[in-house]
């Protein structure tokens, strides 16, 4: 059995495993405050440009971005997200849960559309009654989005423009950022996109560490006791030298770059295996996530030999189905997919 059910089956990179080991004996402080957690921090204001960034080390993607909104938001306000925001769908009501309502808009290809969003945030404020209903106080985007696909660099710049005019945060979701910055798609960097978002985070879990995200406020604009929030959310880490190891190590020699190029290059060979097989897919993505349409029958010679995730069933009867690709797919198992199919 191979599986490309999603890009966090395997644990960690060897380099982060390697040094883990080599430093386990070493005494530290705990909570974050520790040498390695330093040493990723000064690698991250590095990489994104942002010598002034507030950094801070979190366990896991729903922790972060429940803990993100709970903190910046005050508490009438609801942050505004498509319809397939990881927010708005698998993330358990996570937000919600926190007391803040999750506002949807249609997604166009898993993205939000700037003007969609102005039309909204004029409407709202166009409204006399507003005082009744939830205040949009932040906007909520994912690059790459559930659906593999990722903002140009103008759709960007008109979003963060809306959010401006409107005087309210952008928050960028990363936890498949490297997937996204990678993609010979991407014409942003990260240094650029780090200076068109008020908060985003750079995702470990699914980017070869075995667990954490790193919350960066670009501008050292983190709000107020933010560290004690964490704690609250329960997504501050005791062991936090932990997550800041791997971050160190993710950040050291542009490998976690380097290991998201060849995720992307596996899913460009798998896509291309799709295709030369005459599949079709339900969208064209140009990240780690493909989804080929399969029939019933298709799907159940597969079973047992190949693992993958159906996203949707369309009204010919046909399933949109997910393959991930991850920074540890061998090509090997690009080759037993194709002999299958």
């Amino acid at each position: 059995m191979i599986s490309f059910t999603c890009d966090y089956i395997e644990g960690a990179h060897p380099e982060i495993l390697k040094r883990l080991v080599e430093t386990n004996m070493t005494q530290v402080e705990g909570y974050g405050e520790d040498a390695f957690c330093e040493s990723a921090r000064s690698r991250i204001r590095q990489a994104t440009g942002c010598p002034d960034a507030d950094v801070f080390f979190l366990v896991g993607g729903t922790q972060t971005n429940s803990t993100v909104i709970d903190a910046v938001l005050r508490r009438y306000e609801g942050v505004v997200a498509v319809e397939t925001g990881h927010i708005a769908v698998h993330e358990s009501g996570a937000v919600e849960y926190g007391g803040h309502k999750v506002i949807t808009l249609p997604n166009h290809l898993g993205k939000m559309d700037a003007a969609e969003l102005h039309e909204y945030l004029e409407h709202f404020h166009g409204d006399a009654t507003w005082p009744h209903m939830v205040f949009p106080g932040m906007v909520y985007i994912s690059f790459p989005t559930e659906y593999g696909t990722i903002y140009s660099l103008d759709e960007l710049k008109a979003i963060k423009g809306i959010c401006e005019q409107f005087e309210i945060p952008l928050f960028i979701d990363g936890a498949r950022l490297g997937y996204g910055l990678a993609s010979p798609a991407a014409d942003v960097d990260l240094k650029t996109l780090a200076t068109l978002c008020d908060v985003f985070y750079i995702g470990g879990t699914k980017v070869g560490a075995l667990c954490g995200e790193a919350v960066v406020f670009p501008k050292g604009n983190s709000p107020r006791q933010f560290f004690t929030i964490i704690k609250q959310h329960g997504a501050l880490l005791a062991k936090g030298r932990l997550l800041g190891l791997q971050f160190d190590t993710l950040f050291t020699n542009n490998l976690y770059m380097n290991i998201a190029r060849h995720a992307i290059d596996m899913a460009m060979e798998l896509k291309n295996v799709f295709a030369s097989k005459g599949f079709e897919f339900y969208i064209d993505s140009p990240t780690n996530q493909q989804f080929p349409i399969l029939t019933q029958e298709q799907m159940d010679a597969l079973e047992g030999y190949v693992a993958f995730e159906v996203w949707d069933k369309l009204p010919d009867g046909r399933f949109v189905t997910r393959f991930a690709t991850s920074w540890a797919t061998p090509i090997e198992n690009i080759d037993v997919l194709a002999g299958l199919l």
